[in-house]
């Protein structure tokens, strides 16, 4: 969304017909990136949609860009890659990183501690240009009503996928002119084949991916791409037409009404960014073919206006600005929309913010000439901004993890002996000073820890191993994430006998082959396909959750035929079945109900019949898995009657229902001694 103000413009003969020739400025370019951040702005603030106003930012940067470089060409100039990219970033970081910056202060004020964490990650991958990887990992939902709950660093995608264009789209501009000047070609017609080609090709990706996976498609590089290629045609072509005044002036306003109604018309929630796309893309394209026509009629009259002009120059930082204050400001409030009022006080504060940071930090920044002088001064330069976020990302980073979990704070602490004190003959006096652990900064990296990171193809999958190959023993852990969360039992074991361990788990999907409360087709698909591999690998042990917990449901505690069924196929290949009875549910996330709720901690505890039967049903199924044993580690999470949320001064759920990696750790011990009788395995 940068600024390039050296542009190639069709410009009216005698005769109103346009001819070729330099301008040094198109202001009806800064009316366009006006409108189209307004759009951004208003529509999220005001009606939680999407408008199509980052699309457009996307083509003209690619049509200002094209046109800098084909500029050089026919200029002869040297193009000059790493130049240019240190030039073009040296710009770009510094209000990008104020804003980081300014948004991290303001998140530890309002935003709860169990988002910390994520917030820290999201601000390394908005410096580093991968927000849009980040928020594909996370299947990030960008049309979710509670904007609340979103990443105030969320919107960093649209720069990131720019980033990444900026770096790309310069090494095919100077690869073409290597190619043209090698073979002898013309410039402008091979980048019309090659832009061409990309685009067709990304069109086609984007329309497949956003059909098949929206909230993927949606911060997908390669969905993007044809919206950059689209621009780029633009510049090329453009000055090959010959398009009378009239029929410019009739397409500048066909391009504005298109532009303005494209997210009042367009139900983008079920169709961006593929084919629908092209609504506010083509409208941008027409308003820029249009070009200048120096007729009082034409909408770059309109565009031309000195406030939207002035506005386009500090885009950027109203982009930077809007999103932070929208989900600061709806945090900080408790509610999920923004009002008239309260985002009209959003609005005016973002414009405020970016004419500060316009003036103040971008132009200054701009002007500076010493490091333009050498490219040592501009990677100088550039460090030193970087330095400014990655100083306070990585030391609050290292704050929040120092002694806030049992992993930080070691096993042997007696003030949290976690299971311990839920074990025979302990006798443990909790303290009320003592702070539960882990602490809620932490929460979100509560999950089994593998000295690789896990991998899977698509929705809450995770397909993890312990790196050890041709071990004495090999274990695999199947199910759902209730079965994932067993991984941190399983792998000290592991480790200290030399066992293979491999975890295939999907979240929401438990091991069965029937559909049933909460079961997918796609989860019973991933299953299909997971056993069969399974089957073929013969590991001398499958491990999995047995029974269901449910917590408001007519059923506590569930044991369905399709889990029988499955443990029977694996039992009949000569597979060994260990079977765990599952853990208790809450009524509520565990860590804000402790952390509202510091002197009265039972309150979020549950009563043990809301998730157990009085009998477990593995009792009744016994008989028909002759090759599969039980395990129960009910004394461990409940009483007689209670299930605490807290134990032993360890909180025991990271959520409402998956046990945390330090309250696992604790049941390590506990768990080996049962393990061990329950396989028959000497250690």
């Amino acid at each position: 969304m940068s600024v390039t103000r050296t542009a190639e413009a069709p410009a009216p003969t005698a005769g109103g017909r346009q001819t070729h020739y330099r301008s040094s400025y198109r202001p009806e370019i800064q009316g366009l990136r006006s409108l189209a951040v307004l759009m951004v702005v208003s529509y999220h603030v005001w009606f939680g949609r999407v408008s199509g106003g980052v699309d457009i930012f996307l083509l003209i940067s690619a049509f200002l860009m094209t046109l800098q470089f084909t500029g050089r060409h026919e200029r002869r100039e040297r193009v000059g890659l790493l130049k240019h990219w240190l030039h073009l970033f040296r710009r770009l970081l510094p209000a990008a990183v104020t804003v980081i910056v300014a948004t991290l202060a303001a998140s530890y004020r309002f935003l709860p501690r169990t988002r910390w964490l994520d917030l820290i990650q999201q601000g390394w991958a908005s410096l580093s240009y991968s927000q849009n990887r980040l928020l594909q990992e996370q299947a990030v939902d960008y049309y979710a009503n509670d904007h609340s709950l979103a990443s105030p660093l969320q919107h960093f995608w649209s720069l990131s996928i720019q980033g990444q264009v900026f770096i790309l789209w310069p090494l095919i501009f100077a690869l073409a002119a290597w190619a043209a000047q090698r073979y002898r070609l013309s410039y402008r017609p091979l980048l019309a084949y090659v832009f061409f080609a990309l685009f067709l090709g990304s069109l086609a990706y984007s329309i497949y991916f956003t059909a098949t996976n929206q909230v993927q498609a949606y911060f997908d590089t390669g969905a993007r791409l044809w919206e950059f290629a689209l621009g780029t045609l633009v510049a090329l072509i453009l000055p090959g037409l010959r398009l009378s005044r009239p029929t410019r002036i009739i397409m500048g306003w066909v391009g504005l009404i298109a532009m303005l109604s494209c997210g009042i018309l367009l139900n983008v929630q079920a169709a961006f960014p593929g084919i629908a796309a092209l609504w506010p893309t083509l409208a941008a394209a027409l308003i820029i073919a249009a070009g200048q026509t120096q007729s009082a009629a034409g909408v770059d009259r309109f565009l031309s206006f000195k406030p939207l002009v002035k506005l386009g120059g500090m885009s950027y930082a109203l982009y930077l600005w809007h999103w932070p204050l929208l989900v600061l400001g709806l945090a900080w409030s408790g509610k999920e929309h923004a009002g008239w009022l309260s985002g009209s006080v959003i609005i005016l504060a973002s414009l405020l913010l970016a004419h500060l940071t316009t003036r103040f930090i971008e132009t200054p920044w701009r002007e500076w000439k010493w490091p333009e002088t050498r490219r040592r001064r501009s990677v100088l330069a550039i460090a030193l901004v970087v330095t400014v976020a990655a100083a306070p990302l990585a030391l609050w980073r290292h704050h929040i993890l120092q002694s806030s979990s049992i992993s930080a704070i070691g096993l042997d602490d007696p003030r949290y002996p976690g299971a311990r004190a839920a074990s025979n003959n302990f006798n443990f006096q909790p303290d009320g000073r003592t702070q539960l652990v882990p602490t809620p900064e932490v929460m979100a990296t509560e999950w089994p820890e593998f000295p690789e990171p896990c991998t899977g193809e698509g929705e809450n999958v995770n397909i993890c191993t312990n790196a050890v190959e041709d071990g004495t023993k090999s274990i695999v852990i199947m199910g759902s994430s209730h079965a994932h969360v067993l991984n941190t039992l399983v792998l000290p074991i592991a480790e200290k006998n030399r066992w293979s361990v491999t975890s295939i788990t999907k979240g929401f999907c438990p091991l069965t082959d029937e559909m049933g409360p909460g079961i997918s087709q796609e989860c019973l698909d991933f299953n299909a396909e997971e056993m069969q591999k399974v089957l073929e690998m013969k590991p001398d042990l499958v491990l999995t959750t047995s029974t269901r917990t449910f917590h408001d449901s007519a059923v506590s505690e569930w044991l369905d035929e399709g889990w029988i069924r499955e443990v029977q196929r694996l039992n009949e290949a000569g597979i060994p079945v260990l079977g765990i009875r599952d853990t208790p549910r809450m009524p509520a996330h565990t860590p804000d109900c402790l952390a509202e709720n510091p002197q009265a901690q039972e309150i979020c505890g549950s009563s043990r019949v809301v998730s157990f039967s009085p009998v477990s049903p593995t009792d009744a199924a016994a008989d028909r898995l002759p090759d599969t044993r039980f395990m129960d580690l009910t004394r461990y999470f409940c009483t007689d009657d209670f299930c605490p949320a807290a134990i032993g001064n360890v909180i025991v759920y990271k959520d409402s229902n998956h046990v945390t990696r330090s309250y696992m750790m604790t049941l390590a011990p506990f768990f080996e001694q049962e393990f061990l009788a329950a396989t028959g395995w000497q250690v």
